[in-house]
């Protein structure tokens, strides 16, 4: 089974905002999630799809045949990490200060081509027919 990655560090969004978009997309097949990011009003979505495409790219990459059809991916895994805070200051009232925190986030999106399994045949038995007694005239 491929498995392919993308990871997106130091995303200037809040791990918060990222984990709203991202729980969209979690286990759906990756033309659904495309579409789904594609049109999505959220700016977070932009970033999202553009690493799905990159996990997209890196599987076609990684097989070797180079046949991977994008209608067999799904994605396994899509989690947000919190990355590190810039700590910035804002103006306060009476001459006070508060500080502000500009939180960014890690994405990580990885994909996997499903795998057709064969069916196993049932072994159902076949209940006995109730046979129509049909009268004949005699």
């Amino acid at each position: 089974m491929l498995e392919a990655r993308a990871i997106n560090r130091y995303v200037s969004s809040s791990p918060r905002k990222m984990r709203l978009v991202i729980d969209l997309i979690r286990g759906k097949s990756v033309p659904e999630a495309i579409n789904i990011l594609h049109f999505s009003p959220k700016h977070a979505a932009k970033v999202a799809e553009k690493t799905l495409r990159s996990a997209v790219s890196n599987l076609q990459n990684k097989d070797e045949a180079g046949r991977t059809d994008v209608d067999t991916l799904y994605i396994k895994e899509a989690y947000v990490d919190g990355g590190p805070s810039l700590k910035r200051i804002v103006p306060a009232p009476m001459g006070r200060a508060y500080r502000m925190l500009k939180r960014s986030n890690h994405l990580t999106i990885v994909v996997v081509q499903k795998t057709e399994q064969p069916k196993k045949s049932s072994t159902v038995k076949e209940q006995p027919s109730a046979r129509k007694e049909t009268k004949t005239k005699e």
